[in-house]
């Protein structure tokens, strides 16, 4: 981890996670927005060229690719730790997404203000602490609950920032997931990987506001190709002080590559196609999914079975998230897409 803003014609949309890295529609007090779960992600407009056989899939078969994508990217992010560690698979991850977002958008570095500068800034040190907390995390419990915890923080925004009494209902929901989840005490579940976990889904809470706040500085996707060079070279020394040469290694680099494709690249890519012809509300609802996708990724990749008991929580924090995205569409705030 590597886990959206609102958007419109000139706004980008914003970013996992954890998988950290990390993206979904969601209220902030500067965007009328609707937080469903998931990492938010942003992306470039594809050019004229952009492949066309991705459109088969329908929008919804594009937003569950995207998702799928992220979340065994993350399985595969976890694969890679005993190679390079957490610390310098986040760092691959954003130097490869990092290079390449930025080879895309040519962002433009003149005729920016000192305040569009320092939002950029706070939004990189935003995504690299996201997703370098989710990824300590996933080194130490599974995905399916890493996930299932960091949700908690888009969660927490958009019940707060609704302040509708419906919203106790779906606050209600979370916290009993979170407490199954744990088995009533988190015997089960290393505390320490349950702490990374909740600090990431605090950041991907502040990655969703200041991601609004760079989307209405920047045009398209400038500023995210911007915060996420400066998350690479936050991270960067943290990753080579932990693994080293590790990092230089062929087939290291391979993989990390295909996690910054996986987690990045490719779902910011789906995600965009599907958000022309698919409805914010919609696409918010399918994103809630995300912690059972990062389970099944969890199960099939990195044989992480979950008990009955898990499997309810997971259930519980997906229902409450969706709760909440209905309350809001409900009220007939705009919601918008994710990064």
């Amino acid at each position: 981890m590597d886990p959206a803003v609102q958007r419109d014609e000139h706004m980008e949309p914003a970013l996992p996670h954890p998988e950290s890295s990390p993206g979904t529609p969601v209220s902030t007090p500067d965007a009328a927005a609707t937080p469903a779960p998931t990492r938010t992600r942003a992306v470039p407009e594809p050019g004229a060229g952009a492949p066309r056989r991705w459109g088969s899939l329908g929008p919804v078969g594009l937003v569950l690719a995207g998702g799928i994508s992220v979340q065994f990217g993350g399985a595969l992010a976890v694969s890679l730790m005993p190679r390079a560690g957490a610390l310098g698979v986040v760092a691959l991850r954003l130097v490869v997404a990092a290079v390449v977002l930025l080879l895309i958008c040519r962002p433009r570095l003149r005729g920016h203000s000192r305040t569009d500068w320092g939002t950029v800034i706070v939004f990189g040190v935003t995504m690299a602490a996201m997703n370098g907390l989710f990824y300590q995390s996933v080194a130490r419990i599974p995905l399916g609950p890493a996930v299932t915890l960091e949700v908690l923080g888009p969660l927490a925004l958009s019940v707060l920032s609704s302040r509708r009494a419906v919203n106790v209902i779906w606050a209600g929901l979370a916290l009993a997931g979170v407490f199954l989840l744990g088995g009533g005490g988190f015997e089960n579940l290393d505390p320490i990987g349950v702490a990374f976990a909740l600090g990431a889904g605090a950041m991907w809470a502040a990655y969703i506001i200041f991601s609004a706040r760079t989307g209405r500085r920047f045009p398209q996707a400038d500023g995210l190709a911007l915060a996420m060079a400066v998350g690479a070279v936050l991270f960067l020394p943290l990753g080579i002080a932990e693994a080293g040469t590790k990092l230089l290694d062929p087939v290291t680099l391979g993989l990390g590559a295909a996690v910054a494709v996986l987690s990045s690249v490719l779902p910011y890519t789906l995600e965009l196609l599907a958000l022309r012809r698919l409805p914010a509300a919609t696409f918010a609802i399918l994103m809630s999914l995300e912690p059972a996708v990062a389970a099944t990724a969890g199960f099939l990749i990195l044989d992480q079975a979950l008990s009955a008991l898990q499997a309810l929580a997971i259930a519980l924090v997906i229902a409450a998230s969706m709760g909440a995205v209905r309350t809001q569409v409900g009220r007939g705030k705009p919601t918008g897409a994710h990064a």
